[in-house]
């Protein structure tokens, strides 16, 4: 039988009261009674009655954060961040990926509801968020990070600015004297592939042309085609900005021009099948990318940042806050290690 607190309260010989107030670090037990309570908790092996707990407070001491993809090293540090404030308000953390399935994170996010989680952070996988209102108006407090809720929706909001990150890699290309930039982008409805495409394309204004857009995701064989269609081009590009982490490893690998493989590498530079050298900026920074040779210029987030941002909003609609809804944009910044400094055709000549 697992010991209760009648079990501590008579190890210790005191009353049932004093073990509860110890038990749920509550005032008025003199320290040394204090003391001895402790010990006959150890002893014995007591642990509290959580379930009791939840019935009196009516709080679960956990929350939930579904992802895109725990394995994903943004998502990771976005992750780790959420469990570090948790762990600071004395809570544990629940999560799960819902894959960019919007079914999986209804599913995900009512799961954890079901378990009368204290509140919510979701990276949305889809935009009709209509099954969260239920929990809302039960109130279920909830944020939202890296992607907005579906229109209707009006809850906390932290975001990356996404297309200002892409316009400083594209103004960064083009004051190295490239005009033809390719951006590889996630599928299109994604709300962080759409920003990062306006963002290019508001940049570029009218140098912008269609046919150096592709949004087809990280799978190697897509990126591949589009490597070899960008290069086959009349026109072909000097310079690729690609638009996730992910996105940016892949097209590395794909490239002939990159070390170790057969191909056309030499004096720093990447190329494109066929052999034409491109400059390259990624949006989010990746490990190793200082290592490679160049290394990889890129455009970083905080995912650690956003995570704890998120977290700590969540916790503070726990403690009491009624304030209206805000929407928080972080900053990105540009950090340059020579594959996006790679002259192009219209640089300046010294």
């Amino acid at each position: 039988m697992r010991p209760t607190m009648k079990d501590v309260a008579s190890a210790a010989g005191v009353a049932l009261k004093t073990v509860s107030r110890v038990v749920n670090d509550e005032p008025g037990v003199h320290p040394d009674t204090a003391e001895r309570v402790r010990a006959a908790i150890e002893r014995l092996g007591y642990s509290r009655n959580e379930s009791a707990r939840v019935l009196r407070s009516g709080r679960t001491a956990t929350i939930g954060l579904v992802i895109e993809d725990v394995a994903d090293p943004f998502y990771s540090g976005l992750s780790r961040a959420v469990e570090d404030v948790a762990i600071e308000h004395g809570c544990l953390l629940m999560s799960g990926s819902s894959g960019e399935q919007p079914g999986r994170e209804r599913e995900l996010v009512l799961a954890f509801c079901a378990r009368r989680v204290d509140g919510l952070i979701v990276v949305p996988a889809g935009d009709d968020h209509a099954y969260l209102r239920p929990e809302l108006e039960t109130g279920t407090p909830v944020v939202f990070a890296d992607r907005p809720p579906g229109p209707g929706l009006d809850v906390d909001t932290v975001l990356a600015a996404n297309a200002d990150g892409a316009a400083i890699a594209v103004r960064h290309l083009l004051g190295h004297g490239h005009r033809r930039i390719a951006f590889l982008g996630d599928q299109p409805t994604i709300y962080t592939a759409a920003e990062r495409l306006r963002g290019y394309r508001e940049a570029l204004g009218p140098l912008f042309d269609e046919r150096l857009v592709a949004m087809r995701g990280a799978a190697p064989g897509p990126v591949r085609e589009e490597l070899a269609r960008l290069a086959a081009l009349d026109d072909p590009p000097t310079a690729l900005f690609t638009g996730n982490g992910r996105l940016t490893v892949t097209v590395l690998r794909a490239l002939p021009g990159r070390q170790g493989h057969d191909g056309p590498y030499e004096a720093g530079r990447w190329r494109l099948p066929g052999g034409r050298p491109v400059a390259l900026v990624g949006f989010d920074d990746f490990e190793l990318a200082d290592l490679l040779a160049p290394g990889v210029t890129v455009v970083a987030q905080d995912p650690a940042g956003m995570g704890r941002a998120a977290a700590e909003l969540l916790f503070r609609r726990l403690g009491g806050d009624t304030g209206p809804s805000g929407r928080l944009e972080l900053p990105v910044r540009l950090v340059p290690r020579g594959s996006g400094e790679l002259p192009g055709p219209y640089a300046a000549r010294p």
